[in-house]
This record gives structure tokens, sequence and C-alpha cells, in this order.
């Protein structure tokens, strides 16, 4: 006897709908899975079989067949379990196929019948609506994140009998609902807070520049200056998130396997910093299977990297087509896959290796040759790709001991948001989002200057050797801060703050 079974499976963080169909005819007894399953796939046969035996049902003694279409998709994961043995229970006559084939289904089984959770319950569940399926059944510990997708009953089982006696009409699941709006409302707001951050102003203003525009940004000082602890306050100035980014970022972080069960959606944006042994394919992503790596579960938020010059040199070469990009594009024998990858880079370094060069409280014990060897770990076009260098001395004591409150990081954020929503309205047109995305062709249009600043940037490019690139930067960087104004035209003072984020142009340092 035939079963259909409908299911659905994950590529990149999408994903596609799989016909489970499972034929059970006389002869030995075998169970054989095709449509190209991998490792996991294959051994959900001695799953299946002992879950069902263990719940109290008849495992049949024939010759069955299972096949996972489109059988020219390799299908990974241990999501199919459920599905098999719904399907096998359906052959024999247990469960009606008609109730079976209004649902989609996912969830690994346990020996004793328990179902666990699966991968990408978010994407599947959307998946499942945009088919059109009445509903999806998805294991308990993952109903959360399936709850949020609007159009589509989610119902969740935690054991095998509990699901067959719910298609036998023995008993009634109800569907989850989760409030959207509420967990938006309940988004963190006690993290860390640029009101406990003393002194280090003109950071601050760096720092917010950067998070009104988008722009990738790089803090150079000594140890103990206040890099790290500015670098993990950035999200806390940003833009909240929309429903649709939040949805976005969410299906990373399922198929990932990074939700909680009690967590539904990510509502705040996420900051990542891994630490300077990461292999290029743990920050890009990639492995055998291929997965999202550090850039893409930082998208939508930012991704701090410190120590900078600590890392591989390879590692933050790969860096350079996601900043470009915005995406990341893992190609393997059987699949191409491609992972959103829209951060904002915040790194933080030393000036030399022993942290102190140009500090006037210590003294620098490293050589001229260390020092160039120590900085040239750092490409070129890598640099280039950050548009704002700001440097962070060592904060005074006056500063430590200040009684003067700080601004909140609510105020901050408050500007921040006002800028960004004249330039979502600015290029509402284009396909880009933020002044730091603008090509050549959106600064001609949207960055125009006057004839003083027009003076001042070519004291800029002819006295401190700014390159073409740079030069675009900091017009870039001057249309955020007419944007934080609320300023229609960009003006000198707005062209002469930009110049001095490009500090290490300036020095060429790095050039």
């Amino acid at each position: 006897m035939l079963a259909k079974v409908l299911s659905s499976a994950v590529i990149g963080i999408d994903a596609y709908l799989v016909e489970v169909e499972v034929d059970i005819s006389h002869g030995l007894p075998t169970f054989t899975t095709v449509g190209l399953p991998e490792t996991a796939v294959k051994e959900s046969k001695e799953r299946v079989k002992t879950a069902i035996n263990n719940s109290g049902y008849a495992f049949p003694d024939d010759r069955i067949t299972v096949n996972l279409a489109p059988a020219s998709v390799k299908k990974e994961g241990t999501g199919f379990d459920l599905p098999m043995a719904l399907g096998i229970l359906a052959a024999t006559g247990l469960i009606p196929q008609e109730s079976l084939l209004r649902y989609m289904v996912m969830g690994e089984l346990s020996l004793d019948g328990r179902i666990k959770p699966v991968k990408g319950a978010l994407p599947m569940a959307i998946a499942a609506r945009n088919a059109g399926y009445e509903g999806i059944i998805i294991p308990e510990e993952n109903g959360r994140e399936g709850s949020v997708v609007d159009g589509i009953s989610v119902l969740t089982a935690a054991r095998l009998p509990q699901l067959i006696d719910f298609f036998r009409g023995l008993v009634e699941i109800t569907p989850l609902k989760t409030d959207v709006p509420t967990l938006f409302q309940r988004a963190e707001t006690g993290g860390p807070d640029f009101s406990e951050v003393m002194g280090q102003e003109h950071v601050k203003r760096a720092l917010e520049v950067a998070a009104a525009g988008g722009h990738n940004l790089v803090m150079i000082g000594p140890p103990g200056s206040g890099k790290t602890m500015l670098a993990k306050r950035i999200p806390s100035i940003l833009p909240g998130m929309g429903f649709d980014e939040a949805i976005e970022t969410t299906k990373i972080f399922s198929v990932v396997g990074m939700l909680s069960k009690e967590q539904a959606l990510i509502t705040t944006r996420p900051f990542r910093s891994p630490h300077h042994t990461i292999s290029d394919a743990g920050l890009i992503g990639g492995g055998h299977i291929p997965r999202p790596g550090e850039v893409s579960l930082a998208h939508n938020g930012v991704l701090f990297l410190d120590e900078l010059p600590e890392f591989k040199k390879p590692v933050l070469e790969v860096l350079r087509q996601p900043l470009e990009d915005l995406r990341v594009t893992i190609s393997r024998a059987v699949t191409t896959v491609t992972y959103p990858a829209s951060f904002m880079l915040i790194a933080a370094m030393n000036p030399c290796p022993c942290g102190y060069h140009g500090d006037a409280r210590h003294e620098c014990a490293c050589s001229p040759q260390r020092i160039n060897r120590y900085r040239s770990r750092i490409s070129g076009p890598l640099m280039d790709r950050i548009d704002i260098h700001v440097e962070v001395p060592a904060v005074p004591y006056k500063d430590l001991v200040g009684k003067v409150a700080a601004e909140p990081s609510s105020v901050i954020r408050d500007r921040v948001s006002r800028a960004r929503k004249v330039q979502a309205d600015r290029l509402s047109r284009t396909r880009i989002h933020c002044n730091a995305q603008m090509a050549s062709r959106h600064i001609r249009k949207w960055c125009e200057v006057d004839s003083a600043s027009a003076r001042l940037l070519e004291t800029a490019v002819d006295k401190l050797g700014l390159s073409a690139r740079a030069y675009n930067r900091v017009l870039k960087i001057a249309r955020t801060i007419a944007d934080l104004e609320d300023a229609a035209d960009m003006a000198p003072h707005h062209i002469s703050e930009a110049i001095q984020y490009r500090s290490l142009d300036r020095s060429k340092q790095f050039m």
C-alpha cells in the first residue's frame, strides 16, 4: 500500500517542499530510503522502527520503500523521521491518508517515541503557508518560532502516540499563536548603555555617525582605553528592528539551531564577537554541509572583531566579498547556497604589538620594523572598505571620576533613527537602505557640495593625500552627518568633521 506525507527541508535559509512517499509491499523485510538521502536520513530507519515499536504499534514485516521527492536534491538532517513513521502507519491503514495531506510534518524521533526539535522550523512554516497548506506540525520545542508565521495553523506534539491519536480524530491539538507586537515591546532594553561610558566624547560621536549611516568603523587605541566597552554598546543606539528584518535574522538562527525553546523571534539586533582564532569557514560559513558563519549570524546587526591584526590574514581577506555584496555564496559539489550578510563591521586594534605607540603615558617598546609588520597584517583593500577610522586615547583621570552624567543610549538612538528615516525616504526608489551602501552614481546625485566645501575637499586631497576611494568615503560620511542635523545640503563643517574620521588616510599608516 502507498502513502504520502508532506514535509520540508532547508537550502540556505529558505525551505523547499518534500514529499515523503512510503510503499509497503510483500517481500523480504527491508527498509530502503531513496531520493538522495545523506547519512543522517539513511539512519532514520533504525530510529523510526524502534520508535514505532516502543510506542505500542506494530512495525510491518514487509518490504518498505521510502522516496523523498524531489529526488534531484540532496536531503539532510533528521527532520524526516516523523514523516516516515506517519507514512508507514498510514500505509498500514492505522492513519487516514486524507488527514495527513492537510498538514506539513517534520520532526526527529527518539527511540522511545518522543518528538525532538529540528533546525529550520521557521522557514519551513513560511514555506507551508506559501504553499497553501492548512497547517504545519512541528516538535513542541519548535512551537514558539513556528507560531510567529501568520496565516497558517501551527500544531505541536511531544510524542508519536499523541500525533497518531490526533490524525485518527481521538484528540484535539490547539494551534499555537504568538502576539508578535508584544515580542517587540518586550525587546531587551536593559543592556549596556552609553551613559555608563565616561569621557571619550569624540569616539561616541564617531560611533553615532557610524550607526546613523551604517558605516564600518575601526578604533585604534592602547589597551584599556575602552574600545571593547564602546563596541558592545553600539546595538543600543541602532534603530529598532522591523518585522521583516526580525524574520530574516531569525531564519538564520533557526537553520543553525541557535533559537531556545522559549525564543519565538529575534527582536534585537545581533552582536557577534568571534575570537581571533576563528577559521575562514567559521567566519564566512561553509563546511561539508554548508552552514552560516558569523557574518550571517550578524545580519542586520554588528560584527565586532577585537584585536583585528591578531586574526589570520586569509580569514580577514574573505571578509571583502560580504562587505561589498552584503551576502555570502558558498559552492559545493552538490549545491550552492547564499546567506545574507548585511552587517556593520566594527573593529578594534592596538597601534602596535605592545599597544602603546603614540601614548604619552607609556613608552613603546616596539621597533619600526615590528610596527610595520603588525600593521601589514591588515591589507589595504580590507581597510579601504572601512569608512571611519577613529583614535581612542587613554581616558584621563578627570573623566574617570567625573560626576557629569553621560548621554544615554536612548537619546542617541532617537537621533540615529531620525537620520535613518531621512535616508530611507531619500533611497526609497533604490535597492540600498543607508548612506554607507551608496555607489558612485548615488554620491553624484545626493552628495553635491558648494564652493566652500569643494575648496576644503581639494585641500584634503592635495595636502593630506586622500585617495579617490577615501574622497568618496568622506562624501558619504559628510552626508550622514548632515542627515543627523536634518540638513538638506552638506556644509563645510560636515566635510571637515568627515575628514577627521579618515585618520589612517591622513597619516598613510596603511598606504
